[in-house]
């Protein structure tokens, strides 16, 4: 089944706001061999702490009868805003909650809800699989290439940046501390 708009934003915000050094993630890990429970996205640090993810886009999404995989020593679930305001009384008190990607609902520390091996061995094979998929694609540049793209929108964004500041400093000076109620300014 393809994945929804949403879907695709909300793992995209989990995946950077997870993405730091000494936090390694993978989506779709599979537990065990041949196992029937799949999280969505999974993190493993150099703490040795595991955190599992379930994304949920819609309210039928999360009352479905797939498993939600909670077998990390933190679990949270992945949700838009108006999901949370409907789900807010539903969601146990061990489990987090990220809005996006921002955490409006802190987990509880849990035991880890199977043999870490298994846990370890499962991320493994995953990360494993995207390697083959990205080996397979037979674009060895891709990698460099979004990388290459990543760089330059990062020096566009700060020369855009750049270039607001210098026009607020110069608004400032011309018309001073109200300058936005001067001229109609809105945020």
């Amino acid at each position: 089944m393809a994945k929804t708009e949403v879907t695709k934003k909300l793992e995209d915000a989990i995946y950077r706001e997870t993405r730091k050094q000494g936090t390694f993630g993978c989506f779709e890990v599979t537990i065990g061999w041949f196992g029937n429970e799949r999280v969505d996205y999974m993190t493993y640090n150099t703490k040795g702490e595991w955190r599992c993810y379930e994304v949920k886009c819609s309210i039928s999404d999360f009352h479905s009868k797939a498993k939600k995989t909670f077998l990390g020593h933190y679990n949270y679930y992945v949700i838009t805003r108006e999901l949370y305001e409907k789900v807010i009384d539903e969601i146990p008190g061990h489990i987090g909650v990220y809005v996006y990607g921002t955490l409006v609902k802190r987990p509880k520390k849990q035991e880890l809800g199977i043999e870490e091996q298994i846990l370890k061995n499962s991320f493994i094979r995953s990360l494993y699989r995207d390697v083959e998929k990205l080996y397979d694609s037979g674009d060895e540049n891709l990698v460099g290439r979004l990388r290459s793209d990543a760089e330059k929108a990062d020096r566009e964004t700060r020369k855009e940046r750049n270039k607001h500041i210098k026009l607020q400093n110069f608004l400032y000076l011309k018309f001073g501390r109200k300058w936005k109620e001067e001229i109609g300014f809105e945020d």
